[in-house]
């Protein structure tokens, strides 16, 4: 359904993405993970038509992408960072105007906004103006707009940001009841969304693809699950040091303080990560018991996505930005929409 081959974007002598490659089927969440600033909008604006690629190609549906705009734009639906809404529109006049720029012919527009207001759970708010919804509402109107001709495919970029934990859960099942009639791509750097939305993930670091796999084959490949826990004995001021000392054993590749409530006096708790294919456990029980270090207990714990993040992309923040983006091109987030008289809205719904 998508095919993405070592597509890139320069600007100037700054490569925003390079020799990006990858693929979804049919039917499946693709988790495009990546830090700010790594390239993920740029790819996002790349596939929807709104940027176009120094190299490289892209193809959605069978048609590619730079050759076949058009053709492309009416099999996807494009969820921006900050939706494309007309706030004195109301939800539902804005869904029509919608349908109608994406060319859902006249007869068939009724039956499409409809559906978009009931798969958003939008009904209720059909006749309020845009302006006067909360955050959530607006994020739902976003993705209503952005299926409201029935797309192929749905490409949606941090479609969770600033909303509080009740909106995200609406917003992630949301998300979710649209797989498998759609093929989705979500682009996010948040961990817990891939993690419980996406089929497979794609991470992306400083312009380039670094993993892609489903996310329990990212974990078994590059994290291998290994680690552990430990609860020990020691003096707050020797805590630091202990650290140190596991830090400096062979097999052993990280070593961080767990936070760790009720514990008794002088315990402390750790979390222990072996390179892959590594098992360390038995030699640091022994370098505790040498080091006369008091060992209560040893849990075995398997690697999550979020190891397998901070594994393949660097601690370091690129000092430079997608958000360098010529502002001609940064304003593609509302290229599609025309600007209308906002006090035509009600004739735009019931035209034609």
């Amino acid at each position: 359904m998508i095919e993405v081959e070592h597509l890139s974007k320069i600007y100037g002598a700054t490569p925003a993405i390079q020799d990006v490659t990858f693929s979804v089927k049919k039917g499946e969440i693709l988790g495009f993970l990546g830090p700010n600033g790594a390239g993920k909008t740029t790819t996002m604006r790349i596939l929807s038509g709104y940027l176009p690629a120094t190299s490289g190609t892209a193809r959605i549906a069978g048609h590619e992408v730079h050759e076949e705009s058009m053709a492309v734009r009416q099999r996807i639906g494009y969820l921006p960072e900050n939706p494309p809404l007309y706030p004195e529109m109301t939800v539902e006049g804005f869904l029509y105007f919608v349908a109608r720029l994406k060319r859902v012919p006249a007869g068939e527009r009724a039956r499409q906004v409809e559906t978009a207001l009931k798969r958003c759970n939008l009904l209720e708010k059909r006749d309020v103006l845009i302006r006067k919804l909360s955050k959530g509402f607006k994020q739902r109107v976003g993705i209503a707009q952005a299926i409201v001709h029935n797309p192929p495919v749905i490409i949606l970029d941090e479609p969770t940001i600033g909303l509080d934990p009740r909106q995200i859960i609406e917003v992630r099942n949301l998300i979710k009841s649209l797989a498998g009639e759609h093929t989705i791509i979500l682009s996010t750097h948040i961990l817990p969304e891939v993690s419980m939305t996406c089929n497979r993930v794609a991470i992306i670091n400083r312009g380039r693809i670094v993993a892609t796999d489903t996310p329990e084959g990212l974990m078994n490949q590059l994290a291998s699950g290994s680690g552990c826990e430990l609860e020990l004995e020691s003096r707050p001021e020797e805590q630091t040091a202990v650290m140190e000392f596991l830090r400096e054993l062979p097999g052993v590749s990280s070593v961080e303080l767990i936070r760790a409530v009720n514990l008794p006096e002088n315990r402390f708790r750790l979390r222990v990560l072996f390179p892959a294919g590594v098992e360390s456990a038995p030699a640091i029980a022994f370098a505790l018991a040498q080091r006369g270090i008091n060992l209560y207990e040893m849990r075995r714990t398997r690697a999550s996505l979020e190891d397998v993040f901070l594994q393949v992309t660097t601690e370091e923040k690129s000092a430079e930005s997608e958000e360098t983006t010529p502002a001609s091109e940064e304003q593609g987030n509302t290229s599609e929409l025309v600007e209308v008289n906002n006090n035509s809205s009600e004739k735009i719904k019931k035209d034609e």
